[in-house]
């Protein structure tokens, strides 16, 4: 319990002190007492009453008084219950590597059920939106409570070349900005179309140092990245991570894949028509691709993750790294996540108790 205006304690002292005045009295009345012959006389002349019942009045004024003094100092109880506001952008990779088969049936159909059983299972009143990201990042869905439409979302992913890390961290940084005013939005300058030459390598061994919790403590809004390559060009992963830090926003990434080359098979419905920049690419493999990732850089293969990164992503951020090499990881990598990500401390004051207790008594 916690208390709005403690000195109003003070009044409490009024107890003491006027218990100590009635056991004063109390003994002054003995000394004044005047003595009788006959007790059997004085006996009968006192009303039929116990002796501690003569002192239940006053013993119900000092609770009383105690009562509304308590209630002048508005005591509250806290409880700590979900934030409300707390939103989570899910960027999903939807690269055409996401359709290798070393994940039955494919990496994106895996990727699909479990982003569908983490929006079911979402805390009520938790905002999810989605951000889908391949040669370039693009909200599907902005931060809502409406399932239907994220599942529908979910289900209408299709693929598209590249991998815009960087540039989906960014996207989904903008998403949370748009409906929690304490976020400040990407820069234009800085956004990354995902066009233009690769990236220059990063190092995430050079990077800046693992964020602290900020003095005000991070947002309670989070960004969950899922990809399962490295980062084509766009602007570098790291230096996205030092906005979402700055921001004091957490990115928790998830390394999804084997390490196992795989053919690519897409559904037609994967394929798509475009929604994401598609190129008409079939079934087939497409041409390695350099990646902007990993320790000392240098050209990686388009099926495989770039972890050092993110895991240095997450940790600038004050988020988590995971990896998951098949559907059963991928699903207990989701369960893992926050469903509602802070709680805060609710105060309910409980005044008004203590004055009618005060006012009864």
């Amino acid at each position: 319990m916690s208390f709005t205006w403690p000195l109003a304690l003070l009044l409490l002292t009024l107890v003491p002190l006027l218990l100590g005045g009635y056991l004063w009295q109390l003994r002054r009345r003995r000394k004044q007492a005047v003595r009788f012959s006959s007790v059997a006389l004085i006996r009968a002349a006192l009303p039929p009453r116990s002796a501690w019942r003569r002192h239940v009045p006053v013993a119900l004024l000092l609770a009383g008084i105690a009562a509304l003094a308590v209630a002048s100092a508005r005591p509250q109880t806290s409880t700590r219950v979900p934030l409300s506001r707390t939103s989570i952008i899910l960027a999903l990779d939807v690269s055409r590597s996401m359709c290798a088969t070393d994940v039955d049936p494919n990496r994106l159909t895996v990727a699909q059920a479990a982003a569908r059983r983490f929006v079911q299972d979402k805390a009520p009143g938790t905002r999810v939106g989605i951000v889908a990201f391949a040669g370039f990042a693009e909200e599907i869905v902005p931060p809502t409570t409406d399932s239907k439409q994220l599942l529908a979302a979910i289900d209408n992913l299709t693929t598209s070349r590249g991998t815009v890390i960087g540039a989906a961290t960014l996207k989904a940084l903008d998403a949370l900005a748009a409906v929690n005013p304490d976020i400040a939005p990407v820069g234009t300058d800085t956004a990354g179309t995902g066009t233009g030459a690769p990236a220059a390598p990063s190092d995430p061994s050079a990077a800046a140092t693992p964020a602290t919790p900020p003095p005000g403590g991070y947002e309670p809004d989070i960004v969950v990245l899922l990809t399962d390559g490295a980062n084509t060009r766009g602007i570098d992963p790291i230096e996205a991570a030092q906005q979402a830090a700055a921001r004091r926003v957490r990115v928790y990434t998830i390394g999804f894949g084997t390490t196992t080359p795989a053919p690519m098979v897409c559904t037609r419905a994967q394929l798509g028509g475009g929604a994401l920049g598609g190129d008409g690419f079939g079934g087939g493999p497409p041409p390695d691709v350099g990646g902007a990732g990993g320790a000392g850089g240098g050209r990686r293969s388009f099926l495989l993750t770039d972890e050092p990164t993110l895991m240095k992503v997450a940790e600038i951020t004050g988020g988590s790294f995971y990896r998951a090499q098949d559907a059963g990881q991928l699903r207990d990598v989701f369960a893992k996540l926050p469903k509602q990500i802070e709680l805060q401390t609710r105060h309910q004051e409980i005044s008004v108790a203590f004055a009618a207790l005060g006012f009864l008594l």
